[in-house]
């Protein structure tokens, strides 16, 4: 009876799209409240999500003043992540090529000194990304804490983003877009233009993480 219980429960998670619950109290633990400040004194927030051994992967524009920002001399001072309570320095250790957000290469790869007790997450290269796939996103919605929530897959698109159904809601740029396995396979990076229903999402691949030790044997990559 328990062997026909667990089968059920498969095919229900499997027909459904859901992610295993017992995967997501350890998958919300992989990421953190992200916080920069630049030189006028302005505060931002996002999310980053951690590799391992410090590391921990966001979007750039969250911590690098991109050349479409009003201001050519802005600049972003002090970066922090949440972390126990406690809001610990960060140093960018590697970024992407935007220039603008939503981006090909609105990425960021960032490092914190120190003790970091936290899961890192299993990195999935070769997710497809297909039609209605279903989704799970992880992020600082709003600066209120890491927030589930749950989307599909909308379209590729020519500048390799992808879109999504899914809230776009303040502060989830960096966080984490997981398949039904909880790998990450992508970071939500922007949201379409008056719309929080629909959000962009930026396929991780290797080039993200040329920076980050023991990242080659992780994860797979399509290409």
């Amino acid at each position: 009876q328990s062997a026909l219980v667990d089968e059920i429960k498969r095919q229900l998670q499997s027909e459904m799209g859901l992610l295993p619950v017992r995967l997501l109290p350890e998958r919300r633990e992989s990421f953190v409240e992200l916080n920069s400040v630049d030189n006028f004194g302005k505060a931002s927030y996002g999310t980053a999500g951690y590799l391992g051994d410090g590391y921990f992967i966001t979007v750039k524009h969250g911590v690098i003043a991109l050349d479409g920002d009003e201001s050519d001399s802005r600049k972003i001072v002090s970066i922090t992540v949440r972390y126990k309570d406690r809001d610990l320095p960060a140093k960018i250790v590697d970024s992407g090529n935007a220039d603008v957000e939503v981006h090909r290469g609105d990425w960021a790869i960032i490092r914190v000194r120190g003790e970091i007790d936290l899961p890192p997450l299993n990195v999935d290269m070769s997710y497809g990304f297909d039609f209605a796939d279903p989704i799970f996103r992880l992020g600082n919605d709003y600066s209120k804490g890491i927030i589930l929530s749950t989307g599909y897959v909308g379209q590729k698109i020519s500048n390799g983003l992808v879109t999504c159904l899914t809230d776009g809601h303040p502060g989830v740029s960096g966080g984490g877009v997981l398949n039904q396995d909880g790998d990450l396979v992508g970071i939500p990076i922007g949201r379409m233009q008056g719309d929080y229903r629909f959000s962009f999402i930026l396929p991780v691949r290797q080039e993200m993480f040329r920076k980050v030790p023991g990242m080659s044997g992780r994860g797979t990559d399509a290409d």
